[in-house]
């Protein structure tokens, strides 16, 4: 088609098109207007353009979703969301794990509930959530989305309804711990959703993974709201997100099977009259417990069957699930009670879990947890060896791989290399590699005992210096790529936002499309499909295809670039002014070229563009048939 003649902002030529709906791509051109897609076609006319953009060689395709992500603080502060864009991201989805901001600070009766609740179950300094939470100047959910057109957003932003936030703010933080709604509040509760959702919010969040615990005083040992909800809270509040047609993102009770059942049975049409849209953290092979993979995925398929008539997807993660810790901080210790102590402290309380550490009850308490299942005849060494443990953490020196910590020598080594090189030594006195390694060698008893005693040693000595990393699922690359590409899943649980020095999984669909390249374009078709057309569905989102009229979110990269790309190579350590923190990040450098939101360029050639974080580009996105009937009353 030629545009009828009108002229063009930007003239896209010589793409390999990928419209997002997973049929083949064609070498087209893509002419844009006015923030949509104004002509797609062959040899468009490119005098009708203010600007040509000759992409040949390289992929043209929607800009990429992220469905899981924590953005919603970062956005406060940084608008332009700049690790999202740079790997392709144009659309993020927040308030996730029942954690968001739609009712504002909630700071009452000397209660700070964003610091409480998202400092240990999303891993961000404390001080980084003070900075959010003196931002806010909404209480209510209409206004915080209105408040999104006072910042300069990058990418397009779509919220949904907090549980844990919404119990606050009907109950108070203290009363939503420790006690049920009465009639009047559960009451009050189905009240705010459904405002909620009559202004447009695509859905509803909530949370029951057993180790999310509240970061401030008195609460420490306390987890964050939602998971005091009982069935029939869970039960009424979700009906009414299937009246609207909207979306319940959820995580498991994993410790009860009966729970996960009973909760995500609530997806089912035959049992309640309508399929209620359901997606859950997370499927992932989890090196520890492979039997947990298996029944993820049997579980979909029962809830998805014609018998049960249900509408849920699991959410895939595109890579090795690798996880930094600083001494203990690390998501992986807050299932594990005797770690969980360390981690109520705070971050540079040093002083604190050092006494912690050396109380001897405790240490046998550390000691009970590193060694069981390890040795004997026992259920738990049963299930060890058949991959079926209880946690995450696989207690393996082995699997503990050094990042950084005060004897340079150790980086990049197991724990097991430097335990074992201590052995040698006391046993010799030789083989120590420099005065640091001496000195620390020298600092442990004689003898330097287990593996435990190595480890707990370490501990008390390095605290978060010792900073490392382990792998706990998805290992097997044909594994993770197989879970990828299966229909009842859905790709994109990155986390991006969240953990900030845990985790960097911001180039989780780069990752996707890297996995489907091997087999061919029509793979790729596929995958760009499954990372854009096919969530912007699932969430009801009017955005992920390119056709004309169709907004303008595009991305450009090149094949050969993403071919030879490296993600872990690319995970880099940095610090953010913005958030007077260090962060883990991906650098994807050169893969993506173009990064255009509602027909404006936020990244070009490996840079962002002078409107980047300084003009607002991408908006917020409601469910789009609300949005449709809002244009349908101003038209």
């Amino acid at each position: 088609m030629d545009g009828g003649g009108m002229r063009w902002d930007v003239l896209f030529r010589n793409a390999l098109v990928f419209d997002g709906s997973g049929a083949k791509p064609q070498l087209q051109d893509v002419a844009v207007r006015d923030g949509s897609i104004a002509a797609i076609g062959s040899g468009l006319p490119e005098q009708q353009a203010a600007e040509t953009v000759d992409v040949a060689g390289r992929w043209l395709m929607p800009g990429l979703l992220d469905i899981h992500t924590h953005f919603d603080l970062e956005v406060e502060l940084e608008p332009g969301l700049p690790e999202a864009v740079r790997h392709g991201t144009t659309t993020v989805v927040v308030a996730n794990c029942s954690l968001g901001l739609a009712y504002g600070a909630l700071r009452r009766d000397g209660t700070d509930p964003i610091v409480d609740c998202f400092a240990r179950v999303e891993n961000v300094p404390k001080h980084v959530l003070r900075k959010v939470g003196d931002r806010v100047n909404w209480n209510d959910s209409k206004a915080y989305l209105d408040h999104f057109s006072d910042l300069p957003l990058a990418p397009n932003i779509v919220p949904m309804i907090p549980h844990s936030m919404l119990r606050i703010e009907v109950m108070g933080l203290q009363d939503s711990i420790s006690r049920e709604p009465t009639a009047n509040e559960l009451a009050r509760m189905g009240e705010l959703v459904e405002k909620a959702l009559r202004e447009g919010y695509v859905g509803f969040s909530t949370d029951a993974l057993p180790f999310h615990f509240l970061a401030n005083q008195p609460n420490t040992q306390k987890q964050i709201p939602t998971q005091f909800a009982r069935y029939g809270e869970l039960k009424f509040l979700t009906n009414l997100v299937r009246r609207w047609g909207r979306v319940w993102q959820a995580t498991p009770p994993k410790d009860s099977k009966i729970g996960v059942f009973r909760n995500f049975l609530l997806t089912s049409g035959r049992l309640f009259g309508r399929p209620l849209k359901v997606t859950a953290v997370a499927a992932i092979d989890i090196v520890t417990n492979k039997s947990l993979l298996r029944m993820g995925l049997l579980l979909s398929r029962m809830l998805n069957s014609r018998f049960l008539n249900g509408h849920f997807r699991f959410q895939a993660l595109a890579a090795p699930f690798k996880l930094w810790s600083d001494g203990v901080i690390t998501p992986i210790a807050e299932e594990i009670p005797v770690l969980r102590r360390l981690n109520e402290r705070d971050l540079d309380d040093r002083e604190g879990r050092l006494q912690i550490m050396s109380d001897p009850a405790w240490q046998q308490e550390f000691r009970r947890m590193w060694t069981h299942g390890k040795t004997g005849f026992s259920l738990a060494r049963l299930k060890r060896r058949l991959r079926m443990d209880d946690n995450v953490l696989t207690r393996e020196l082995a699997d503990m791989h050094i990042e950084t910590c005060p004897v340079p020598e150790w980086s990049g080594e197991s724990l097991q290399q430097v335990y074992e090189r201590l052995q040698r030594w006391q046993a010799s006195g030789e083989g120590a590699r420099s005065e640091a390694e001496r000195e620390t060698f020298a600092s442990f008893p004689k003898p330097a005992g287990d593996d435990c005693d190595f480890l707990l040693h370490l501990l008390r000595r390095f605290d978060t210096a010792l900073r490392w990393w382990t792998v706990t699922a998805n290992r097997d690359r044909e594994t993770t790529k197989a879970l990828l590409f299966n229909p009842k899943l859905l790709p994109g649980f990155n986390d991006s936002g969240a953990h900030l020095t845990n985790m960097a999984f911001y180039d989780g669909n780069l990752r996707m499309l890297q996995f489907a390249q091997e087999d061919g374009l029509e793979k790729v078709a596929y995958a760009v499909h499954r990372l854009t057309q096919e969530p912007a569905e699932f969430f009801g989102l009017n955005v992920g295809t390119l056709k004309p009229g169709a907004q303008a979110d595009i991305v450009v990269m090149d094949p050969e670039a993403l071919r030879a790309y490296d993600s872990d190579a690319g995970v880099r350590y940095i610090w953010r002014d913005i958030f007077q923190a260090n962060q883990l990040v991906n650098r994807s450098d050169g893969v993506v070229s173009h990064v255009m939101i509602a027909g404006r360029m936020a990244w070009r050639d490996g840079t962002y563009t002078e409107l980047h974080g300084r003009q607002r580009l991408g908006r917020v996105l409601l469910d789009r048939e609300h949005e449709a009937q809002a244009a349908a009353v101003t038209a």
